[in-house]
C-alpha cells in the first residue's frame, strides 16, 4: 500500500495535521509495518522544532514504532507477514561500508534516520530496510516496547560497553532516558547512583532501582562522591557542573554522554590524566545490539514507565512533552 494516513508537521514548530501520504513503491529490501503504537521521544520534539538543523518538512515524525509486518520486499530476509517488529531511530544503512560490515550499522555515514528524509511512525504504516525492523519478543508487552527502540538502546549500549555487573554506575537525569538507564543498570547488577535536579523524583528513582539519589544542584552532595564511580552516563541535554561530574569518576572511570548537549563541554584535562579517565559518547545501537537489549528487557522485565494517548491527540501529547510533564515516556496508540 503506497497511500497511508499520517500526522504531518508542515513546517518547524507547527502543529501536526492528519493527511494522506504517498510512500511510493516498496523497495526490494524494505518491509512495511502497520503501526500499532509509537513512542514520543524528545528527539521528535527537537526535530519538530529543527533544533539540530537537519529536519526536512513536511515531516512525519515518530521513530519508536511497533507493529505487524504487512508487506515484505522481494529482497527482504528473515521477516514474514504478521510478525511483530519495531523500528527505531534508523530505518536503513548502506550495508557495504566498513562500519556496516563490522556490525556497527548505526555508525554508517549513509544511515537513514527514520524521521529525516523518510516518513516516520506517526502514521498508519511505516517502512524500513529489513535489517532495521527488529522482532519484538513475545514476553514484552507491545504497547510499552516502543521507547526501548530509541531511548532504551541509547542507555543500554554504554552500560553493556563500559560496565560490569559489579560496576558503580551513575545516571545523570531521571527523565525519559535516565529512568530506563537506572532500570537497566540495576537489572545488570550494578550499584546505581541517580542524579536529578528534581527532589520530587528521589523516591521514584529509588523505585526504578537506584541505590542512592543525589541532587545535581547540591555541590556538596556531588563532591562527596568524588572518585567513586566507574561509569557516569549523562542523559540530560543541559549544561552541568562538568568539573564536579568528572570529579565523581574513579580511576579508569568514564563519563559517557548520550544526551544531545548542544553547548561545548569543557574538560579539565590534568585531573583526567591523573586518574586515567575518559569522556565518550554514543548514539543508539546496531540491529543486533537492539535485539540484545530487547532480549535483556524481556528476561528481566525492564520496561519504560509510560503514559498513553490516542495518536489523534498527538498535538496534546507534544505539548505535554514540551512542558516537561511526561512521566516518563509517552506512547501514542494508533487510532486511524
Amino acid at each position: 500500500m503506497s497511500l497511508i494516513d499520517a500526522w504531518v508537521a508542515p513546517a518547524a514548530g507547527q502543529k501536526m495535521v492528519k493527511q494522506q501520504v504517498d510512500l511510493g513503491p516498496l523497495g526490494s529490501d524494505e518491509v512495511e509495518v502497520q503501526v500499532e503504537h509509537c513512542g514520543l521521544c524528545h528527539s521528535d520534539l527537537s526535530m519538530l522544532n529543527n533544533d539540530w538543523g537537519f529536519a526536512q518538512y513536511p515531516a512525519v515524525l515518530g521513530h519508536e514504532a511497533v507493529g505487524r509486518v504487512v508487506e515484505v520486499g522481494t529482497g527482504a530476509k528473515g521477516l514474514k507477514v504478521g510478525q511483530r517488529v519495531g523500528i527505531g531511530w534508523t530505518a536503513g544503512s548502506c550495508m557495504h561500508c566498513r562500519p556496516c560490515k563490522s556490525g556497527d550499522q548505526h555508525l554508517c555515514a549513509q544511515a537513514q534516520p527514520t524521521i529525516a528524509g523518510h516518513r516516520g511512525g506517526f502514521a498508519s504504516r511505516v517502512r524500513s530496510h529489513w535489517a532495521w525492523a527488529v522482532p519484538i519478543p513475545d514476553a514484552l508487552p507491545a504497547a510499552d516496547a516502543g521507547p526501548l527502540l530509541c531511548g532504551g538502546i541509547t542507555v543500554f549500549n554504554p552500560i553493556m560497553m563500559h560496565a560490569r555487573p559489579m560496576s558503580r554506575v551513575g545516571i545523570v537525569g531521571i527523565g525519559g532516558l535516565g529512568h530506563m538507564g537506572v532500570k537497566f543498570a540495576a537489572a545488570y547488577g550494578c550499584e546505581v547512583t541517580a542524579f536529578t535536579s528534581s527532589e520530587r523524583k528521589f523516591d521514584e528513582a529509588r523505585g526504578f532501582g537506584a541505590h542512592r539519589v543525589v541532587a545535581t544542584r547540591d555541590p556538596g552532595a556531588v563532591r562527596q562522591l568524588a572518585g567513586s564511580l566507574d561509569l557516569l552516563v549523562v542523559t540530560t541535554n543541559v549544561a552541568l557542573d562538568w568539573d564536579a561530574m568528572l570529579g565523581t569518576l574513579a580511576p579508569n572511570g568514564r563519563m559517557h554522554v548520550v544526551g544531545a548537549v548542544l553547548e561545548p563541554i569543557p574538560v579539565t584535562v590534568f585531573p583526567l590524566i591523573m586518574k586515567q579517565g575518559c569522556v565518550s559518547a554514543s548514539p543508539t545501537g546496531s540491529p543486533v545490539a537492539i535485539e540484545d537489549m530487547l532480549a535483556f528487557a524481556a528476561r528481566h522485565q525492564v520496561l519504560p514507565t509510560t503514559e498513553h494517548f490516542p495518536m489523534s491527540q498527538i498535538n496534546t501529547a507534544f505539548e505535554r512533552l514540551h512542558e516537561g510533564k511526561a512521566r516518563y515516556r509517552i506512547v501514542l496508540d494508533a487510532d486511524f
